[in-house]
């Protein structure tokens, strides 16, 4: 049995996939009013306003850092602004249902750097998982491919690259948490992000060139999610998930943010879900249960099997 404390990652790390299924949708909504720079800042600011306030109220004192540390947290603030900046603005070329796709190879992406960049779980034991989840990725997302948008490879080109930013966030985040709160990494490393990317709102502009008052209202609901549910709540919660079970197992539950944005599709957009996309759900949660079995089994047991 998973202690609580493994139990409670596990969870963590469910509940960070449910709201990015989420987010992806309310990512290309925003993108109505909102340039994709104009989005990812105050998308940060706002997160960063959260996550201050409650940093403040939990801890409220810094640890010491060192020159090492200050360097991976300003290099995870860039793995950070990839990711968030990246996205958006394949978001301009792609649907939202192709991004999805693509994000789902996240797993994969961040379960094979891990395995070769710091050895946490076995290569093998994370190509079987990967695999089979990555198939119930491509099932559940296989309709969003014949609406690719204008100029898909481009924009899934960046949308890879914001899956590749996110993936040596989380693993380099690993580290670092050793010496450093969750809470701490999330606001440092979204800080940097936030400052680094100003500047670039005098290249990308929408809503400031319109006025405010040209926003509409959806538009500012599905950045008010954004701000607290996909930046604060699920990034947060993402770390704890990665400092209880490490970046590889971690990833894998990456793969729940496709089947959360079926179920979504099918509650909130009252979208039609087929067998295919029961079929996808199934093969996605059969690849966490391997991925789980076979990085959790005693030392020895996956050699012997050889």
């Amino acid at each position: 049995m998973k202690s609580s404390s493994t139990s409670a990652a596990y969870g963590a790390l469910g509940l960070a996939a449910v709201l990015w299924g989420g987010s992806i949708v309310a990512q290309k909504l925003a993108l109505g009013s909102f340039s994709a720079v104009e989005a990812s800042v105050l998308r940060d600011i706002g997160g960063l306003a959260i996550l201050f306030t409650t940093w403040w109220w939990q801890e409220g004192t810094l640890v010491r850092f060192t020159p090492a540390d200050l360097r991976t947290l300003f290099l995870l603030g860039l793995g950070v602004l990839g990711n968030h900046l990246l996205i958006l603005y394949g978001l301009n070329y792609v649907s939202g249902a192709v991004a999805g796709v693509i994000i789902g190879s996240a797993p994969v992406v961040t379960a094979l750097l891990s395995a070769v960049m710091i050895q946490d779980v076995p290569l093998r034991s994370v190509w079987a998982g990967g695999l089979l989840s990555c198939a119930g990725v491509a099932l559940v997302s296989i309709a969003g491919f014949q609406a690719a948008g204008e100029h898909p490879v481009f924009g899934g080109l960046l949308v890879f690259l914001g899956v590749v930013s996110w993936a040596l966030y989380s693993i380099g985040s690993r580290a670092v948490m050793d010496r450093i709160s969750p809470l701490t990494v999330n606001w440092t490393t979204l800080l940097v992000a936030t400052v680094v990317q100003i500047p670039l709102l005098w290249t990308d502009r929408k809503m400031f060139d319109a006025g405010v008052a040209s926003v509409t209202m959806p538009d500012w609901l599905a950045l008010g999610y954004l701000v607290v549910f996909a930046t604060a709540v699920a990034q947060q919660a993402w770390l704890f998930g990665v400092q209880g079970i490490g970046p590889s197992r971690a990833s894998i539950l990456g793969n729940l943010t496709p089947v959360a944005a079926v179920a979504l599709s099918a509650l909130i957009l009252h979208e039609a879900v087929g067998p295919v996309e029961f079929m996808g759900i199934a093969l996605i949660l059969a690849g966490v249960w391997v991925v789980d079995r076979f990085t959790t089994m005693p030392a020895g047991t996956e050699r012997s099997q050889e």
